[in-house]
């Protein structure tokens, strides 16, 4: 899947979710709701990822468990995001749950009990 297939895949998932909208930052795509980001495309060093926050605990588990698909994204990585690489063949399903977790976690309680 090319780099650009996967930010189309990411962009249908997050702007399936309620009330959500996509931002141009930092010159890439951010993924918000009520003017808060949940998602983050980034495309440096030649890969592709989505960055999502990730509920406490879950970014150690998932780098320790799985360093060849998640990782510690810089500038959010010290307050719990988490990345997931999208150019290695990612579970479509698993990045979709985690960006609904990433939404939840960040949307007001009456749109996020919509996706719980």
């Amino acid at each position: 899947m090319s780099g650009e297939d996967a930010w189309q895949r990411v962009r249908q998932i997050c702007l399936g979710l309620p009330e959500a909208v996509e931002k141009e930052a930092w010159g890439d795509p951010t993924f918000r709701v009520k003017e808060r980001i949940f998602a983050m495309v980034k495309r440096g060093d030649g890969r592709i990822s989505v960055w999502m926050k990730a509920p406490d605990g879950s970014q150690e588990m998932l780098t320790a468990a799985a360093p060849e698909r998640f990782f510690r994204p810089p500038y959010v990585g010290h307050k719990g995001w988490i990345g997931m690489w999208l150019d290695n063949g990612p579970d479509w399903d698993e990045a979709a749950r985690r960006i609904a977790t990433s939404y939840a976690l960040i949307a007001p309680r009456r749109l996020a009990r919509m996706v719980e």
